[in-house]
């Protein structure tokens, strides 16, 4: 459980809640998709299932029954930077749930996964700027999406 001012987060890996798949996949498109690729992450968070003790992980936070954030942890984002592994993607908090710490505590969540199942290294990438910063992620450089468009790679270490 994660605590706010006024709520209990309860946090979650897909694993957890199998039954909930697609509930839990239409979530996580909407907040990362686009029109065309729902089949994407339909496929990405399914084939999770099948992995027990390693990435990838899909994770969720909750509010009794209405979920407020994700996040995950995948082998491959979709940069030029292949040689780096695992990376913490998927972030979202839900904008009334803001300003609660909630963003830092999946941060912390996925470092400590990420060590448990034996990484030195955590990496993302991200367009925004001086918000991991503040959570002692490291800029390592640009790089490059699939799509051409640029990214920040940073890394931290666990």
């Amino acid at each position: 459980m994660l605590g706010c001012d006024d709520c209990m987060i309860e946090l979650f890996e897909l694993n957890d809640k199998k039954k909930s798949l697609d509930e839990l996949t239409a979530y996580v498109w909407s907040k990362w998709g686009t029109t065309s690729n729902f089949s994407f992450y339909q496929d990405c968070m399914l084939h999770s299932l099948t992995k027990s003790s390693d990435v990838p992980k899909f994770y969720f936070a909750a509010d009794g029954e209405k979920v407020v954030g994700c996040f995950a942890l995948l082998r491959s984002e979709l940069v030029s930077r292949q040689d780096l592994t695992p990376w913490f993607a998927c972030l979202f908090v839900e904008e009334e749930y803001r300003g609660h710490s909630l963003g830092a505590k999946f941060l912390q969540y996925a470092a400590e996964e990420a060590k448990k199942f034996g990484y030195e290294k955590l990496y993302l990438s991200t367009s925004l700027e001086n918000y991991y910063e503040k959570y002692n992620w490291e800029y390592m450089a640009d790089c490059n999406y699939f799509n051409g468009e640029k990214t920040k790679v940073y890394g931290k270490e666990l």
